[in-house]
């Protein structure tokens, strides 16, 4: 009987530690992926707190443009220190742009919900 109570509750415990690992490795940020940045100009915001698509890629001298479809305010902000870290502040509704004349990989989140929203832009030329 004490096997067997062993048995569950180790069993428990590991399927704790999967579900608990599984969940911390959702929230891993868009920019470290691994996926293929996609061919694109344009990202949007849909309302889900999240850039879509959140890793793209252009040529030097491209004017990447990013869309506020949701309902709450939102920002463009590059980490890296290369590229100008004052946020691009977007309204519902509203758009902002920025023009890579460099080539390198910019990461980039939205300032006010950086847990949720963070993405890449590769430039290569």
């Amino acid at each position: 009987m004490r096997a067997d109570r062993r048995r569950r509750s180790t069993g428990l415990l590991a399927l704790i530690g999967l579900a608990t690992l599984l969940a911390v490795a959702g929230c891993a940020p868009a920019a470290d992926s691994g996926r293929t940045p996609i061919a694109t100009a344009l990202v949007d915001l849909p309302p889900s707190y999240r850039f879509e698509p959140a890793e793209i890629s252009v040529q030097v001298g491209t004017t990447v443009e990013w869309t506020n479809s949701d309902n709450f305010s939102h920002s463009v902000q590059f980490t890296g220190g290369e590229l100008p870290s004052e946020p691009l502040m977007m309204q519902p509704g509203e758009s902002a742009s920025f023009t890579f004349d460099q080539a390198g990989r910019f990461e980039y989140i939205c300032h006010l919900h950086p847990q949720d929203m963070r993405g890449l832009v590769e430039v290569s030329r």
